[in-house]
């Protein structure tokens, strides 16, 4: 196939041709040229960033340090953080596996998570271990484990995590609250500049952007409502001096965080939201939120 013809294609047919040799062995800035024309409908300016997503893009290619792959590790992780924050932020784990068939579902408690410690979206929630369909969730964390989450937005770090299963407790939530909220804060070079939360997951997913000082933001991604309801989370502070702790000497990171009973739990850390493909309204704030990124302060000198 012809480099030409690869920008015709949309970008499921794109995924879909992620197993062949030709789109592989391209080198990552083709990759994303491609990928960013494809998703974002402009050319990507990698020499001479300006957006966020722009800036996201150019991280990838650039700011290459060993720990990154041991951050998107949903394992080693846990560990990072204790060391930097504390251990009694991290939610338990009950059990980590090479493969599916070691787990040992009769040791487990009734209610539990398993997800995948190299991947983006394999997540189950067990809320009751009688009710569980062993043989779908085995077929879908078994196609977790052979995807190499690195191909499909060539976020590096995913390159050389090691596959494996991870069961965690699973979190009770306050009384009342029908879900977990995510307050996922935005670091810019060792600041956390604002925060989206994420409510409504089950139903209506919405995304609502918040600064530092609680006020909400005219800023939103398409197809996400806004929640205008949110109440100020009692340990607000306490989240925004653990996302600098978090994301000192990183370019840039979003620092994730759930709050239950009063306590405050890790959740991630993720370094290209969306891969770098983010759409928001108004326009202008791709490049406000640029603005707001050194993308050399933190980083490797370009390879």
């Amino acid at each position: 196939m012809k480099i030409q013809d690869i920008f015709k294609l949309s970008i499921n047919q794109i995924i879909l041709l992620l197993a062949s040799k030709n789109i592989i062995k391209m080198t990552d800035k083709s990759f994303l040229k491609l990928t960013y024309k494809e998703k974002m409908k402009q050319q990507l300016n990698i020499e001479n960033p300006q957006t966020f997503n722009e800036k996201l893009q150019w991280l990838k290619l650039y700011d290459r340090k060993d720990i990154y792959t041991d951050i998107v590790d949903k394992c080693k992780v846990k560990g990072y953080v204790a060391e930097i924050i504390g251990e009694e932020y991290i939610i338990p784990t009950l059990g980590v596996y090479n493969n599916f068939n070691e787990i040992d579902f009769d040791k487990l408690p009734n209610q539990f998570v398993i997800k995948c410690t190299h991947d983006s979206g394999g997540l189950i929630i067990v809320k009751d271990k009688s009710k569980l369909d062993i043989k779908q969730t085995r077929k879908k964390i078994n196609k977790c484990l052979k995807r190499n989450f690195y191909y499909y937005g060539r976020e590096w770090p995913y390159k050389n995590v090691k596959p494996r299963i991870i069961v965690e407790k699973i979190l009770n939530l306050n009384e009342g609250k029908k879900e977990l909220v995510d307050y996922k804060f935005w670091c810019f070079n060792g600041k956390p500049k604002l925060c989206l939360i994420c409510t409504d997951r089950q139903i209506n997913l919405k995304e609502t952007f918040y600064d530092m000082d609680w006020n909400l933001l005219n800023l939103k991604r398409p197809n996400h409502d806004i929640d205008e309801t949110i109440e100020k989370p009692i340990n607000f502070e306490l989240m925004k001096e653990l996302s600098q702790k978090l994301s000192k000497d990183i370019s840039f990171v979003r620092v994730d965080f759930y709050e239950v009973n009063g306590r405050v739990y890790f959740g991630e850390l993720t370094f290209y939201p969306a891969s770098g493909f983010n759409r928001f309204e108004p326009e202008k704030w791709d490049y406000i939120l640029g603005n707001m990124l050194d993308i050399e302060r933190n980083s490797n000198e370009k390879i």
